[in-house]
């Protein structure tokens, strides 16, 4: 497929998408998956570290718009092959620029892309991924404003079953998570009154970013604008926002919002502190407190108060249920014992969230059981995207409201600078 017809074609999937005869895996169950990996930082090479080592895929080609990104991740994903008696990536499939990604895509020995790029580029990326007709696992958040979402949304309506996309919400495969979800929706603590939710993140630290082009500093530092990884709660606090959904088997109808941006790094325009209290339809109000600042990681917890108990998951401090009906998961509450730590006990909540994700997305394509999470993803990243706005007018926002408003945020970067000569 000729490039120009991805670029003509972002916006647009065909509803009969029609599959190459070489990504049909009825018949490749014993031949290892070739993946693609575009945006090669620090997540995207744990993702697909968790992925050579806990399925049957090889690592085949790599996409980075700077060429010491894939020269920092081309030897570890090398030694992930070799470990498995792969062979290294050819020089040939290590793709620089701008249209890095569409080079990528138009290798047909790949059969499945991770996009870990950051999230501004992950609607567009996502539709000529889908176009030239391979499957995605692509990281969360779904997009940073709401005309992303809804672009996704279309993505995931056209698939009819023909290709699996995942999105990178791996709380939802982590069994401690998944064990109290159950028992929250079986009524184990009751009927639900509200929910607490919070992240207390450290701080990110800046990367290099003076006397380099302005766009090369911004991109290094996406995490610090909005309008490249729109803002902590879309980036971080999601997570939580996403089990609230999960938990609740709905999306929020309004919210109101605070927040700011103060002892901030000095570079970027991102807030560092979030307050939002989200309404559900079913009467539950839910907040969230969000923060990204100092040098300490704090606590992540999903708490929910019903009229038979409350029901808590944390990062690393437990997940369980005290009240009428107690229950515990196993996992460590605060720090472990020396016999703890002798026995195996399971210091953090999301001991198996990255390989039971993986897994899952790897067996669908062995399967053909196709997963299609972009509807979850986009309401999730919604959700996150109707606090940010709230907050951002210090007042009340609707779901309705955020959606009919169709915001598209520019982020006015000039890639082509970063092309080769």
């Amino acid at each position: 497929m000729k490039r120009r017809i991805f670029v003509r074609n972002t916006g647009i999937v065909s509803a009969g998408l029609i599959l190459r005869p070489d990504i049909v895996f009825g018949t490749k169950r014993n031949s290892a998956i070739r993946v693609g990996i575009v945006g090669c930082g620090n997540r995207g090479t744990s993702v697909i570290s968790s992925m050579s080592k806990n399925t049957n895929i090889s690592i085949i080609a790599m996409a980075d718009i700077f060429d010491y990104q894939l020269q920092s991740s081309l030897q570890e994903f090398n030694k992930l092959n070799t470990a498995k008696g792969l062979p290294e990536i050819p020089q040939s499939n290590i793709y620089q620029g701008s249209k890095a990604y569409l080079k990528l895509l138009e290798n047909r020995e790949v059969d499945a892309v991770l996009i870990s790029s950051p999230c501004y580029t992950h609607p567009l990326f996502l539709t000529a991924a889908i176009a030239a007709g391979k499957h995605v696992y692509c990281e969360k958040p779904a997009a940073i404003d709401v005309h992303g979402c809804q672009e996704m949304e279309l993505l995931g309506k056209k698939l009819n079953g023909k290709l699996s996309v995942a999105i990178g919400f791996e709380i939802r495969y982590a069994t401690p998570y998944v064990e109290i979800i159950k028992k929250i929706q079986s009524g184990a603590i009751g009927d639900v009154i509200s929910a607490d939710l919070y992240y207390f993140s450290s701080a990110v630290p800046l990367k290099p970013y003076k006397n380099i082009p302005d766009d090369e500093a911004r991109i290094r530092n996406h995490f610090h604008f909005i309008e490249l990884s729109g803002g902590i709660l879309v980036d971080q606090g999601i997570h939580m926002l996403d089990v609230c959904n999960w938990a609740l088997q709905e999306h929020p109808v309004e919210a109101i919002g605070t927040g700011g941006l103060k002892h901030g790094p000095g570079f970027g325009n991102a807030w560092n502190n979030y307050q939002v209290v989200y309404k559900y339809s079913n009467g539950v109000n839910m907040c969230i407190h969000s923060t990204q600042s100092g040098p300490v990681f704090g606590d992540v917890c999903a708490r929910f108060i019903g009229t038979k108990g409350m029901a808590e998951a944390h990062y690393n401090r437990g997940v369980f249920i005290n009240g009428e009906n107690n229950w515990d998961s196993g996992v460590v509450k605060g720090e472990a014992t020396p016999e703890q730590v002798a026995s195996g006990a399971f210091l953090s909540s999301l001991y198996d969230a990255d390989t039971n994700k993986v897994r899952s997305f790897i067996q669908s394509i062995e399967t053909g059981n196709h997963l299609n999470e972009i509807q979850q993803g986009s309401e999730s990243t919604l959700t996150a995207i109707l606090g940010r706005n709230a907050a951002s007018v210090n007042g009340k926002l609707t779901w309705d409201e955020m959606r009919l408003s169709n915001e598209k945020i520019d982020p006015k970067l000039n890639l082509s600078q970063f092309d080769k000569k």
